[in-house]
C-alpha cells in the first residue's frame, strides 16, 4: 500500500434517541479517484451497506449498531477507518433531548444505591447521549478513580473501603454532565427490609404568645417527644418560642440537611389554623388577627421536603385546625405528591380544636398522650398513627371534641424504629446542640464551685452551680448565681410562664444539682459571649466576720446558640450535598471555576479523550476478524 493513501477525518461514535438523524462523516487522502463503501454490524454480522458509497453516511438511528468505512485508491490500495459505535436509546425521558441540542451530553440513567456484602461484585451503571458519544468518568467520594472511565463501575471483590459516595461526569467536545450522587455501602447487608440512610428530626414547641393566649402543654410535649425519637436513633433540635423569622432559620437549617434515603421527621405544638386547605404555625410574634403573611405554611416546608428525595417525610401538626374564616368553604387540601414517602399525623381534624390535658403539675396535649405510648412501635408509620387515632377517639374527655386524622402517601412498610445505614455526615451535624463541658471555679477562700450545664430543649440551658465541700475556715456558706444583666430582656426568663420546666430538670439532674440554678431561655437571641457572676456568702470562723467573695466566668456564644450560629454547608458538610452542587454547577458549559468537594479536592474537568470513537468494550470482539475479511474482499464486493 503506498503511503499516500491514508483517512485524514475519522468517523466518531455517537449516543443518539432512537429515530434520530445523522451523517456519520470519514475523508482520506490518496491518489484519485477515492472510492468509498459503508459497512455496518449488527449481532455479529458485518454487511455492505448498498449506495453507501460516499464520504458522508446519512443515518436515521433505529438501533444500536458498528459502522466502519473502507476506501480504496485508484492503485487498488485499501485503508479502513476506525469502528465507531452508533448507540441507540429506545426509551427516554419526555424532553429529553433539548429543542436546540447542540451534541453535548444528556444523562439518560443514573446509577442507584447498593448495599453490597464484602468480597461481593460490586457494579454502577450510568448513560448519555451526546454527538460525539461521550466519554465516562467515576469518582467517589470527590476523588477520581484512575481505572473506572466506562459507563459500567464495576469492581469485582468489594473492599469496606469502597464504601462512599459515587457519581460520574460524561463528557465530549460539547461538554460534560453529571449523574445524580449515589450511597454505597459495603458491609454487613441488613436483613431489614427498610432502612434509613439518616434520622433528622425538627421540634418546635411555641409556648408564650406576644398577642394570642399563652399555651402551656408544648413544653412537656417537645421535650417528651424529644427523648423518645432519640431511643429511636434520631438526631434531634428541639427549639421552644419562636417568632417567625427564627421559625424560617430554624426550618432552613433542618432542609439543608435533608438527603437522599434520610427519615425525616417536623413536630409543631401550638397556636394554629387552616385556610383554603393549608395549615399554617403561628410564630410568638404575630399580630392579631391571624394571616398568612405572618404565619409558616405546612405545606411549603413538605414540598421542599419531598425534593430532597428522603424516604420518609412525617409531619406531625398538634394545633388547631379552626377555619380562620367562618364563611370560607370546606377546606380543599391539595393533594399530596406522589412520591409514596409522606405522612400527614394532625392532632385534631378539620374546623377543629385540640386539647390539652392537666397532668399532675404539667399540661400535655391529648394528641401527645397517646403518641408516647405508640411511637416506640415496631410498625409501619401509618399503622402506629391509627394506633394514636383509636385511642384519642375512646378518650372520653374529648370525646365529640377532637378526632386525630391520617393522611399520606406512604407506599412502603416504613417505620419509625427501622435502622440506619449511614451514608453521610447530615445527621451528625444536626441535634449536636450537646451540654458545654462542666467546669470548675475557686474563690480566693479556697472554696469551690463545679458548673454544670444542662440543655433541655436547643435554644434553652439551665446552669447548675454546686458547691464543693468548703474549706475548715469557711462556714454557714450561701451561693448566688448572678442573672446577666446584658442579656436579660433577651434570653432570661421572666414571669412563671415556664416555671414548671424545672420539674423537667428534676428528670435529667441530681437533686443535689438544683440548689442554685440559673435559666436561659432563647438562646439563638444571644449574640455576644455571657459573663455570669457568682457571689459566695460565708462566715469565717476565726473572726465570726460575714464575708462576700465574687467570680466572673464567661460562657462563649457559641456554646449557646450553637444551633442557630450554623452557617449553611460549613467545610465539613456532608460530601453528597456539596457533590450535588458540583453537578449543578458543571450543568453550565460556561462555567470555568473548578468544582470542589468538601474536602476541598478539586474535581478536574473529564476532557474528552481519544477513546471517545472507540466503541464500548465487547462490541467488537471479532471486529479484527472482520477487517481482515473486508480487506481480502476488496472494493465492488459485499463483504466476507
Amino acid at each position: 500500500m503506498q503511503e499516500g493513501l491514508a483517512i485524514m477525518e475519522q468517523p466518531l461514535s455517537v449516543s443518539v434517541p432512537a429515530g434520530f438523524s445523522l451523517a456519520l462523516r470519514c475523508r482520506a487522502a490518496g491518489p484519485a479517484p477515492l472510492q468509498y463503501q459503508w459497512f455496518c454490524q449488527h449481532q455479529s454480522v458485518c454487511r455492505q451497506i448498498p449506495g453507501a458509497t460516499k464520504p458522508d453516511l446519512p443515518i436515521t438511528a433505529q438501533q444500536t449498531q458498528l459502522y466502519v468505512c473502507r476506501v480504496n485508491d485508484v492503485h487498488r490500495n485499501t485503508v479502513f477507518s476506525d469502528w465507531v459505535k452508533v448507540e441507540v436509546h429506545q426509551c427516554v425521558a419526555r424532553g429529553l433531548p433539548p429543542q436546540l441540542w447542540r451534541g453535548e451530553p444528556v444523562i439518560v440513567l443514573n446509577p442507584t444505591e447498593q448495599c453490597v456484602e464484602v468480597g461481593k461484585p460490586l457494579q454502577l451503571q450510568c448513560a448519555a447521549m451526546g454527538v460525539p458519544a461521550p466519554s465516562y468518568q467515576w469518582y467517589r467520594n470527590g476523588n477520581l478513580l484512575e481505572h473506572q472511565k466506562k459507563k459500567k463501575l464495576w469492581i469485582s471483590h468489594a473492599k469496606v473501603s469502597d464504601s462512599g459516595t459515587y457519581l460520574c461526569c460524561a463528557s465530549n467536545s460539547h461538554g460534560e454532565h453529571w449523574t445524580n450522587a449515589v450511597d454505597v455501602h459495603i458491609g454487613t447487608c441488613r436483613s431489614e427490609k427498610f432502612f434509613a440512610t439518616g434520622k433528622i428530626a425538627l421540634l418546635v414547641g411555641n409556648n408564650h404568645y406576644q398577642h394570642h393566649p399563652n399555651l402551656m402543654a408544648p413544653v412537656k410535649d417537645v421535650f417528651e417527644l424529644r427523648r423518645l425519637l432519640e431511643q429511636l436513633d434520631f438526631q434531634v433540635v428541639s427549639l421552644l418560642d419562636l417568632n417567625k423569622a427564627e421559625m424560617v432559620t430554624a426550618v432552613s437549617r433542618f432542609l439543608q440537611l435533608l438527603e437522599k434515603g434520610v427519615y425525616a421527621i417536623f413536630y409543631y405544638a401550638g397556636h394554629g389554623y387552616e385556610h383554603l386547605g393549608r395549615n399554617y404555625m403561628v410564630p410568638i410574634d404575630a399580630p392579631q388577627p391571624y394571616a398568612p403573611e405572618n404565619c409558616i405554611s405546612v405545606q411549603k416546608i413538605l414540598q421542599k421536603m419531598q425534593q430532597q428525595q428522603t424516604a420518609l417525610n412525617l409531619i406531625l401538626l398538634d394545633t388547631c385546625r379552626k377555619w380562620y374564616n367562618p364563611e370560607c368553604p370546606l377546606s380543599q387540601v391539595q393533594p399530596l405528591a406522589p412520591w409514596g414517602n409522606t405522612v400527614y399525623g394532625y392532632a385534631t381534624s378539620e374546623d377543629a380544636e385540640a386539647y390539652e390535658l392537666q397532668d399532675g403539675e404539667f399540661s400535655s396535649g391529648i394528641f401527645m398522650k397517646y403518641l408516647k405510648k405508640h411511637i416506640l412501635q415496631e410498625k409501619k408509620v401509618t399503622h402506629m398513627l391509627e394506633d394514636v387515632l383509636e385511642d384519642v377517639g375512646r378518650d372520653p374527655l374529648v370525646a365529640g371534641k377532637q378526632v386525630m386524622e391520617i393522611k399520606h402517601t406512604l407506599k412502603e412498610a416504613r417505620s419509625l424504629t427501622d435502622p440506619i445505614c449511614p451514608s453521610g455526615a447530615a445527621a451528625e451535624r444536626w441535634g449536636h446542640s450537646h451540654n458545654p463541658a462542666s467546669r470548675m471555679v475557686t474563690f480566693p477562700c479556697g472554696a469551690r464551685v463545679e458548673l454544670l450545664f444542662h440543655r433541655l430543649f436547643s435554644n434553652m440551658m439551665y446552669i447548675c452551680a454546686k458547691l464543693q465541700p468548703p474549706p475548715a475556715h469557711v462556714a454557714d456558706t450561701r451561693l448566688l448565681l448572678c442573672r446577666p444583666t446584658e442579656v436579660e430582656d433577651v434570653a432570661t426568663l421572666k414571669g412563671s410562664h415556664l416555671d414548671h420546666v424545672e420539674s423537667l430538670l428534676a428528670s435529667v439532674c441530681k437533686r443535689e444539682e438544683l440548689d442554685c440554678v440559673l435559666q436561659l431561655h432563647g438562646l439563638q437571641r444571644i449574640q455576644t459571649d455571657v459573663v455570669l457572676q457568682l457571689d459566695l456568702h460565708y462566715t469565717q470562723r476565726s473572726t465570726k466576720q460575714r464575708t462576700c467573695e465574687s467570680l466572673l466566668t464567661t460562657l462563649q456564644q457559641s456554646l449557646l446558640g450553637q444551633f442557630f450560629s450554623q452557617r449553611s454547608y460549613p467545610q465539613g458538610a456532608p460530601a453528597r450535598a456539596c457533590l450535588r452542587a458540583a453537578a449543578a454547577l458543571s450543568a453550565d458549559p460556561k462555567g470555568q471555576a473548578p468544582l470542589r468537594t468538601g474536602s476541598g479536592h478539586s474535581l478536574p474537568s473529564s476532557n474528552p479523550s481519544s477513546a471517545t470513537s472507540e466503541p464500548e468494550e465487547n462490541d467488537e470482539s471479532d471486529l479484527s476478524e472482520l477487517c481482515s475479511a473486508l480487506r481480502r474482499a476488496g472494493p465492488g464486493q459485499d463483504g466476507p
